[in-house]
């Protein structure tokens, strides 16, 4: 019990933690990870050791799971290039220059073994770095391109790690049974993503009940996480690809099912991300007292610190550049960016849960195990404190903002205008064929609401409100809140009265809060 209390506590914690940075709009991250690393050294705390099949199964599955529904298919695709250059070559590049000066550095480590350190280490986590970029309005391609490569990085280092503990617990490997087992991990996993996506698309569209829909939407990334595994393949990856596949099919079902699954896994999302920030701090008291000489290794870890910053930096600059360089055909579709849009993503490395969920992963027999677990909890404290603290002033002093605000409201105007134009054009077919009659006045009030929808978006373009004043739209959203607030208050009194049961206030307190969610979402 009182585990189970210890437990709770965690997580009421962690949530109060969250629930005060976003009101004062701090990274919730980084104040995760400091109160993490206090609490551990307070008398009475339990050492909570993360099992690391359990992080990877429960915590990390679901969170790639739902940052793949919410990622673009379409936005990857065409970033493919600098994403696999940062999700495949800069994986690998980091394990080899982090396992070349890890086992220059420190005695105990063989060539092998610090070869997984540098694979532990190699995957950065993209939570913060993508919240301050939505924060301080990144542009969209950077956040594209670093959302791709957090969802594709973890297969890559994990794909690694494997290879790597392999070696240095002594079995003997060669170059080619390794690109092998590479090559397995990923091809397969990416089968299996897309095998288990498309059924349970299929099985989806033939359901026809949100709630069913939104349950099966739950049991999936865990179900191929596990078929992968069980196939020697690459678990995280097969997730991602599903996650990716449902997401880009998820407007050819039904609204509820969408509404609901996206409430379920931001809740879910924050729960899950308060906690395991939480919990790296709290490995602290327990990282320590496996190392033993926690002063040398200290030195060890600000180098190993140095290399994986430095590694990320030596390779993104040339990645992003090189490639237009050599081929004109890059070059020409795709001009190079100012330096200041480079030096934002190498500063945007945060370790994170898949760093130590690794390291706590390695077998017993792999030579220095103490070591490479204390190298990689400071190498994610360290990035996470380094990169958390720094990372917006970075973002402000170099000025990479999203100067394509204008033209994506544009756009979203003029698709908002097609698609008006073609609902009022359905609607004339209808009132056609029903020859007009008592549904005219009905056509014309969908008439002007279809209108007012388009206007709202072409009002953005205009001046700012301090300017022109309070637009039409605008206007509406208010007083259409003020007026609900009235409804649902005159509902509750008459249930209260004993007017109405509880069953009738329900259902339309529904009704009113979804029209009061289409208000929030269109608010110019």
């Amino acid at each position: 019990m009182h585990v189970e209390l210890t437990l709770l506590l965690l997580v009421l914690g962690a949530l109060a933690i969250t629930a005060v940075c976003r009101r004062l709009d701090v990274s919730a991250p980084l104040v995760l990870v400091v109160a993490g690393i206090a609490a551990s050294f307070l008398p009475g705390v339990e050492d909570l050791e993360l099992e690391p099949d359990i992080v990877l199964l429960v915590v990390l599955t679901p969170l790639l799971y739902s940052a793949a529904l919410e990622s673009s298919y379409l936005g990857i695709r065409a970033n493919r290039r600098p994403i696999g250059l940062l999700a495949v070559g800069l994986p690998a590049f980091t394990a080899l220059v982090v396992g070349l000066v890890a086992w220059w550095l420190v005695p105990e480590l063989s060539l092998p073994a610090a070869l997984v350190l540098g694979a532990v280490v190699a995957p950065p986590d993209a939570v913060s770095a993508l919240a301050v970029g939505r924060r301080l309005g990144l542009p969209r391609r950077v956040m594209t391109i670093l959302g791709g490569e957090s969802l594709i990085n973890d297969a890559t280092a994990l794909t690694l790690f494997r290879v790597f503990v392999v070696v240095a617990a002594g079995t003997a490997v060669s170059v080619a049974e390794a690109a092998g087992m590479f090559l397995l991990a990923a091809v397969g996993g990416t089968v299996i993503g897309l095998a288990v996506g498309w059924v349970v698309h299929r099985l989806r569209m033939r359901l026809h009940d949100a709630r069913v829909e939104s349950a099966l939407g739950l049991v999936v990334p865990f179900a191929v996480y596990l078929i992968a595994e069980q196939a020697h393949t690459s678990g995280v990856l097969a997730v991602v690809v599903t996650g990716l596949y449902l997401g880009h099919h998820a407007p050819e079902g039904g609204y509820a099912s969408r509404l609901q699954e996206q409430a379920v896994w931001q809740a879910s999302d924050t729960i899950l991300e308060s906690v395991v920030f939480a919990l790296i701090g709290l490995q602290l008291t327990t990282v320590i007292a496996q190392a033993g000489d926690a002063g040398r290794l200290v030195l060890y870890g600000l180098a190993v610190t140095a290399a994986t910053v430095l590694a990320r930096v030596l390779w993104v600059f040339p990645a992003t550049y090189l490639p237009r360089a050599l081929f004109r055909g890059v070059r020409k579709a795709d001009p190079r960016p100012p330096w200041q849009v480079p030096a934002v993503i190498s500063w945007s490395g945060m370790r994170g849960v898949v760093t130590l969920a690794a390291a706590f992963a390695i077998p017993a027999d792999v030579p220095g195990r103490e070591t490479i677990v204390f190298l990689a909890f400071f190498v994610t404290i360290a990035t996470l404190l380094l990169h958390g603290l720094t990372l917006p002033a970075v973002i402000h002093r170099l000025g990479v903002r999203d100067t394509g605000g204008q033209a994506q409201v544009l756009a979203e105007a003029q698709a908002q205008y097609a698609a008006v134009q073609a609902s009022i054009g359905r609607l004339d077919e209808l009132m056609a064929e029903a020859g007009g009659g008592a549904t005219a006045h009905t056509a014309e009030k969908l008439r002007r609401f279809a209108q007012m929808r388009a206007n709202q978006v072409w009002e953005q373009l205009g001046r700012p409100d301090s300017e022109a004043g309070e637009s039409p739209s605008a206007a509406y959203n208010r007083l259409r809140r003020e007026m609900l607030t009235r409804e649902r208050d005159t509902f509750v009194a008459s249930r209260d009265a004993g007017e109405i049961d509880d069953e009738i206030l329900r259902r339309v307190q529904r009704q009113l809060d979804l029209e009061e969610a289409m208000l929030a979402r269109d608010d110019p």
